[in-house]
């Protein structure tokens, strides 16, 4: 009778608390400053003052001298589409769950994520060559689209929401000890936050506009209601490191600072660069 009593204060105290209450919070000195890179040319020791590098996962520099200096490393996977220079395109297409092309990305395409044979490309395939590289984890990119293209027809994509929810957890399940990213993917932050060690916020403060041809500081009503959502999430989940990718022009150091400013102030871990990522824009001091 004692130990059972025990056992149901212990419960009582604990449903009096929130789930996350007990949740270590995420520490930012382990990985700032952090940086992507989605070229091969640079040298491992162009990286060697960061703590976080996020590579493509066919062309990146070598990862040993970077796994020596416990940096941590990601590679980089795209959920939601599929590009025509990667060399699986061809066996995608063929496939049959490959959809129209991204207007915004020419070449790039969109999946059908529902297919459960995407799954298996995706965990089984696409991941396992990253893991087997030497990377630590997972950069998921294009996990905005499943819910954009539900938006935008709900009959034709049913589903597709839910199924970018499941591929995520899929792939936690699948490699339990990885560090895995989440590139945006607002809608499905509720549901995958605790899958996942990482939220970017890409182009969250200044963007690049392909139309205007100029670098754009995102409005202030729409950066105000996204950071509020990144807060939310945070303080429902504090273990979660919540990272920043803007976009500006490199020689505007006055901007680069104010912009490497205003994120750090909101407890976000920034990085500014260029939208190609293909040259590493160091913040100036």
């Amino acid at each position: 009778m004692k130990q059972r009593s025990l056992l149901g204060l212990f419960a009582m105290l604990a449903s009096a608390f929130p789930a996350w209450a007990g949740a270590q919070a995420f520490n930012p000195k382990h990985y700032d400053p952090w940086v992507v890179y989605y070229r091969d040319e640079l040298p491992a020791r162009a990286f060697f003052d960061y703590r976080l590098a996020v590579f493509d996962a066919d062309k990146h520099p070598p990862l040993q001298p970077l796994f020596e200096r416990d940096i941590t490393l990601l590679g980089y996977i795209s959920f939601g589409e599929v590009e025509n220079y990667r060399p699986d395109f061809a066996d995608v297409k063929a496939a049959g769950y490959m959809l129209m092309e991204n207007p915004y990305w020419p070449g790039s395409y969109f999946v059908d994520i529902r297919d459960p044979r995407w799954t298996e490309r995706v965990v089984g395939k696409l991941a396992a060559k990253v893991w087997d590289a030497g990377f630590h984890g997972f950069f998921l990119d294009t996990l905005d689209n499943p819910p954009h293209l539900e938006r935008e027809d709900p009959v034709r994509f049913k589903g597709m929401t839910e199924a970018a929810i499941r591929l995520v957890k899929a792939l936690r399940q699948r490699y339990p000890q990885a560090k895995i990213m989440l590139n945006r993917g607002f809608e499905l932050h509720a549901d995958v936050a605790k899958d996942v060690d990482f939220i970017l916020a890409e182009s969250l403060r200044a963007r690049f506009d392909s139309e205007r041809k100029a670098y754009v500081l995102t409005p202030e009503d729409e950066y105000r209601q996204l950071v509020a959502s990144l807060e939310a999430t945070r303080t429902r989940h504090p273990q979660l490191g919540i990272m920043t990718l803007d976009y500006w022009e490199p020689s505007d150091a006055v901007t680069l600072k104010q912009i490497y400013a205003g994120q750090r102030a909101r407890g976000f871990l920034p990085y500014v660069s260029i939208p190609a990522l293909d040259r590493v824009v160091v913040e100036p001091k």
